[in-house]
């Protein structure tokens, strides 16, 4: 059934229940039975059932997310394997125990009890469901997708090798150039680290960023597994305050049940690199007006607060010789002008030049003790839209990282002098060190290069 005919069939039923006698009036293909009718041929969909390429999402240790889109209502699945021909291979179904899943956008399948820095293949399929009610409902057909696809686990044997990209903005040129660029990197996992979206209302709009993005590598995230650090923009709009039904939560076995409303929080461990992603949150308080009362980032960040303590306790955490953060707002600025985030009741103050932060004071205060207790090396922000390093100083040993926006140079400059341009961050552990390295994508040329030495192991550490 087209999805139009099914929400005004569904609307139909509602007021004819609610009407009572109206009931009667009803054809008899809209009224509930028990036993289904066959579905028509007009009711067959004509278009492919399964319509993106597969996106790996919450890269882990041992699990994965695996979402692709559906063009009407359907009930997906994975066959995974460790074999290439998947004659191994085990279906993994979507949704959780008490029912299957069945959506007309996006298909969920989380799969967990994986093993660490192993490579596994698969291929994704959905079963295309007629649905005229709760006694009412008949699988129609099947698809699969011919390909088989493969990805590596993260792990302490996992190549420690990593990209992040960040503001992205739904500015398909300069995300194409990023995914072109991290293809030919090819690291072990990449961070979108904040704002891929605008205010988006819709979950078309959603699925447009993330699964069907107009860019010439649409299976960009197949292959590759991305991680997620929310960004301001990213819970802007009523289809991003759910923002879950595009981008999964980790199932609940995979945190503790205080962390269950922290699905995108990840401390993962990457060869020698353990990545830690933290939600700044909103640019805006709670308490102003523009929101309406409707946001609660204060207590979000306080729980994840919580989190951070435990995760950086985790025993492959603690004992990785590198361990890097990321997170969308900075967490350090030195302009006295920029606005830190916390000024009451509606973040505007005549000496500060936005009325929105530009860096984070509430989430610095919170975060950055735990972070320099445990020996940080770097942190990797974004949301400035103009790339910046803040080098270690007297007053604190870690790096900060601002990665570009999505402007592509500056109106009458030369791409060479250009302060704004798009970034890809590339971090890598070689020779003994973990290598960074800027990648300018507006001019192609790599725009700076930083080093760092294995962190100091904290023995005292709990185990």
């Amino acid at each position: 059934m087209k999805r139009r005919d099914f929400i005004k069939r569904t609307a139909l039923l509602t007021a004819a229940i609610g009407a009572g006698p109206l009931a009667s009036a009803l054809p008899v293909n809209n009224q509930l039975k028990d036993s289904p009718t066959p579905p028509s041929d007009a009711e067959k969909a004509e278009e492919p059932l399964i319509s993106s390429a597969p996106m790996l999402q919450n890269y882990a240790e041992t699990s994965i997310g695996i979402a692709f889109a559906v063009s009407a209502m359907a009930n997906g699945y994975v066959v995974i394997g460790e074999r290439e021909d998947l004659s191994d291979g085990r279906r993994v179904m979507c949704g959780g125990y008490r029912v299957r899943d069945i959506d007309n956008h996006v298909i969920h399948v989380r799969i967990t009890g994986l093993k660490p820095s192993t490579t596994y293949y698969y291929r994704i399929g959905a079963d295309r469901i007629n649905y005229k009610g709760g006694y009412n409902m008949k699988v129609v057909g099947n698809e699969e997708d011919a390909h088989i696809y493969h990805f590596t686990t993260a792990g302490a044997d996992t190549k420690a090798h990593f990209c992040v990209i960040n503001d992205t903005h739904v500015k398909w040129e300069p995300f194409g150039l990023a995914i072109e660029k991290i293809a030919a990197l090819a690291p072990s996992c990449v961070i979108w680290n904040g704002d891929a979206s605008n205010v988006e209302e819709t979950i078309e709009a959603q699925q447009r960023i993330f699964l069907k993005p107009e860019i010439a590598r649409c299976d960009y995230a197949a292959t590759l597994p991305y991680l997620f650090c929310p960004g301001n923009h990213d819970s802007r709009g009523m289809a991003n305050r759910h923002l879950e039904r595009i981008w999964m939560y980790r199932q609940p076995e995979e945190r503790l049940s205080r962390d269950w409303d922290l699905g995108r929080n990840f401390a993962v461990r990457m060869g020698d690199i353990a990545l830690i992603g933290l939600d700044t949150a909103e640019d805006k308080m709670d308490t102003n007006p523009i929101f309406a009362g409707l946001f609660n980032s204060e207590a979000y960040r306080k729980a994840q607060t919580d989190w951070l303590r435990d995760a950086l306790q985790q025993p492959e955490i603690a004992k990785a010789p590198y361990l890097v953060a990321c997170c969308h707002i900075p967490l350090f600025d030195s302009n006295p002008k920029h606005n830190p985030g916390d000024i009451v009741p509606d973040d505007k103050d005549p000496q500060y030049s936005t009325d929105f932060a530009m860096w984070q004071r509430t989430c610095a205060r919170q975060w950055l003790p735990l972070l320099e207790k445990a020996n940080c090396q770097l942190i990797i922000t974004a949301h400035q839209h103009r790339y910046r390093c803040d080098a270690p100083s007297a007053e604190h040993a870690w790096a900060q990282i601002v990665g570009g926006g999505p402007e592509m140079g500056e109106k009458g400059k030369d791409k060479q002098q250009s302060r704004d341009f798009p970034t890809v961050i590339e971090g890598e552990v070689r020779d003994g060190k973990l290598h960074v390295t800027i990648h300018n994508l507006l001019t192609g040329q790599v725009q700076a290069t930083f080093a760092y030495a294995p962190r100091p192991i904290n023995r005292r550490r709990k185990a």
